[in-house]
């Protein structure tokens, strides 16, 4: 009979969490989790989710211009902000129900309540104190805000109860430039704010290019360098998320942090303390929840499955839902070049046909690299409709080692924008 009280204890019911609560549920394990919010996270409750479904909404209105010049008679539209939230509501309300069951069903205990570690294999949570062999941090990270002025993040951008009429964004990574696409669509006067030259850091140049031309078709007023004045109704800091790794009794449970507060792991997400793990946000490696799945999936596989599974953060698909969107996985231009490759761009820009009619002045970018050597594709960037879509399918062949001809040789589905990959020249 084992010494512990549970198999393992996993703090913070995210999607890594979630994931490796269940998995390890399933083959057998003794487990127990607790979440001090919501179940699902930031990705079900305050990030992916409702983010995409706002999306889909504040793109309605691009619909309709469209619509008009395809020979639709349509009457001026209205939207409506509190029908909009409580719908969001409702679905968020239904998935958190879903993952909680689905984790009752598996066979974990699930707890409510804020836990910490009170020594390395005791979780304290509402007075119990609980044992246990391993234990898994997963409590994802929370918004940056500036260390002055007053700011809204993500969090609260869901659930405000009127619409500004004028927003100012600060930052253009993901989050900024999905909600500037998201309140402009929804009739906002939006200003974006940032200090570096381009947008969308880390991305290749010429992706950042496009996005920032969709942007000003919008009427998104972008604002770069150093200047920060500006006249607004509501400003919102979107500078990234920091690991929530403060207060879990981590650090005196001998767990190492870094200068960022994230956990430090190794590729099995194991930290300095053998039978403490991490995944996700808190331990600040990829930022994405699918890599928190995969995490969360792989210490459960490790730990119970008789079957120790490293992942490796490489070769990941990624998309920033702008309007239109943009996609990407592998290298860009300047990283494989600084990695000493002799490479290949093959590119293609045009309007794609759904425009044909309506005329929208939009366009499509695809650009692929190409190590010269071995015609292997290194690296696949795309700005237009349904760029994520083509990009998670196009993943697919990157990772089995597709080349350039393997692309080439490959049929064409017409018409679509997706052919296009393989016509680059």
């Amino acid at each position: 009979m084992s010494r512990f009280d549970v198999d393992l204890f996993v703090i913070g019911g995210g999607s890594g969490g979630v994931r490796a609560a269940r998995v390890a549920a399933e083959h057998g394990a003794k487990v127990a989790i607790a979440e001090a919010s919501r179940w699902g996270g930031t990705c079900v409750i305050r990030g992916c989710v409702p983010k995409k479904l706002f999306v889909y909404a504040s793109e309605v209105s691009r619909g309709l211009d469209d619509a008009r010049g395809q020979g639709w008679t349509i009457p001026d539209a209205s939207f409506d902000w509190p029908t909009m939230v409580a719908a969001k509501d409702r679905e968020l309300a239904r998935l958190e129900q879903a993952y909680a069951h689905r984790l009752e069903r598996a066979g974990a205990r699930l707890l409510h309540g804020r836990a910490r570690l009170a020594d390395p294999h005791t979780i304290e949570i509402e007075g119990e104190r609980i044992t246990a062999a391993n234990v898994l941090v997963s409590t994802g990270g929370h918004p940056k805000r500036p260390a002055s002025g007053r700011y809204i993040t993500s969090d609260e951008a869901f659930d405000l109860r009127e619409l500004p009429k004028r927003i100012a964004i600060v930052g253009a990574g993901y989050i900024g430039i999905e909600f500037a696409h998201i309140f402009s669509g929804f009739g906002v006067e939006v200003t974006l704010v940032h200090r570096g030259e381009r947008v969308l850091r880390g991305f290749d140049p010429e992706l950042a290019i496009e996005v920032e031309r969709g942007l000003a078709a919008h009427g998104v007023k972008l604002i770069t360098g150093d200047c920060v004045d500006f006249d607004t109704d509501l400003a919102m800091a979107a500078l990234g998320r920091a690991p929530s790794s403060a207060n879990l009794g981590l650090v005196e449970a001998g767990v190492a942090l870094d200068v960022r507060g994230a956990i430090v792991v190794d590729k099995f997400s194991r930290t300095n303390v053998s039978h403490i793990y991490a995944v996700g946000d808190v331990t600040a490696r990829v930022q994405l929840t699918p890599i928190a799945i995969r995490e969360g999936h792989a210490v459960a596989d490790t730990l119970f499955g008789n079957r120790p599974t490293a992942i490796i953060h490489e070769l990941i698909p990624t998309a920033v839902f702008a309007q239109p969107p943009a996609a990407a996985i592998g290298l860009t231009e300047p990283a494989a070049r600084a990695e000493g490759h002799d490479i290949q761009i093959h590119r293609a820009r045009f309007r794609p046909m759904r425009y044909a009619l309506s005329g929208r002045d939009e366009h499509v970018m695809i650009k692929m690299i190409v190590a010269r050597a071995t015609d292997k594709v290194l690296g696949l960037h795309m700005v237009g409709p349904d760029a994520p879509e083509i990009i998670q399918a196009a993943a697919i062949a990157m990772t089995m080692g597709a080349t350039k001809a393997d692309f080439d040789r490959t049929f064409a589905l017409h018409p679509t924008t997706a052919e296009e990959l393989l016509l680059l020249r």
